[in-house]
């Protein structure tokens, strides 16, 4: 039970958890005029297939971060000594060889866009590119991923596979224009409560080049943005329809609320307190899995 906790720690439980529900989340709107269980399996495989390339780019940003992490996150298992590099380099490797035999499997480009995503965790982390180094090819390279590559790449295999089309349908268009705007917030945020080790290791985030409070109004200010601008498409087809449907009611009203909940949650993060500041961010990450819950009730 001890590994098993380690090896949950090692592999970022919020960013396996968001996998997981985007990769849910796509299956659901491409199996949108067919049962939902018809192709579980399909679902279970590009699960498996997420999460392994996902330990992969975590693990690899984690062993060469481990000096940082001794003082921006020491709890990790790298950084704490509950983890050996031996052991780390042994786990990436397992992930990296499932995910892109899974991916094989399942569909040719899967493994397009798995081999793609590891190149571009590989280049975030490691010398001589280190895009984490510096805030905009940071941001560009979470959003290719998680914003594009995910929603976009993930609908199409999903599509491909189950329904033989290549149509990309509008409403994972707005998903996918959200989740990126939010994935570059993700970036700038995530860098906030770390500017300790940050600064001491020269890595030139948003909120060292500038302030955190800067990094907060500029990701706020983007997320809300895109928050509005769901809201405007959702109540527009909500009023020009004589009958609506379930998925415009449900994303309309719900992204309202996902709104107002953001706001008061930026409201209550108090930028010079570390704790307060590490609260806001792990909230943040709880309107991202309700976004994706969201679509996946409303295609379900």
């Amino acid at each position: 039970m001890k590994r098993l906790h380690i090896l949950w720690k090692f592999s970022r439980p919020h960013t396996i958890i968001g996998s997981t529900i985007s990769i849910t989340t796509l299956y659901a709107m491409a199996c949108q005029n067919i049962n939902f269980t018809a192709h579980w399996l399909l679902l279970l495989l590009a699960v498996l297939t997420g999460i392994g390339c996902n330990i992969f780019i975590v693990g690899i940003n984690q062993i060469e971060d481990i000096e940082i992490d001794k003082i921006n996150k020491p709890y990790l298992p790298l950084a704490s000594g509950e983890l050996s590099t031996q052991n780390a380099y042994r786990i990436i490797y397992i992930s990296a060889f499932v995910s892109v035999v899974l991916a094989t499997y399942i569909s040719f480009y899967l493994t397009g866009i798995v081999a793609l995503s590891m190149l571009i965790g590989m280049a975030y982390s490691l010398p001589p590119f280190s895009f984490k180094k510096h805030h905009l090819p940071a941001a560009l390279a979470i959003t290719i991923v998680r914003g594009f590559l995910v929603n976009i790449g993930g609908f199409y295999v999903f599509n491909t596979v189950i329904n033989n089309s290549t149509t990309i349908l509008e409403p994972v268009w707005l998903l996918t224009f959200f989740i990126i705007a939010f994935s570059v917030a993700i970036s700038w945020f995530k860098d906030m409560p770390d500017v300790e080790g940050d600064a001491k290791y020269k890595i030139r985030t948003l909120a060292i080049l500038y302030s955190q409070k800067t990094a907060l109004i500029a990701g706020t200010s983007l997320v809300s943005l895109a928050f509005i601008m769901l809201i405007y498409y959702y109540y527009t087809a909500y009023f020009l329809s004589s009958q609506p449907s379930f998925a415009t009611q449900l994303l309309l009203f719900g992204n309202t609320l996902l709104l107002g909940l953001f706001i008061i949650n930026t409201c209550l993060i108090r930028v010079k307190k570390q704790n307060s500041v590490k609260q806001f961010y792990k909230r943040f990450w709880l309107f991202f899995f309700a976004e994706y819950a969201l679509y996946l009730i409303a295609f379900i």
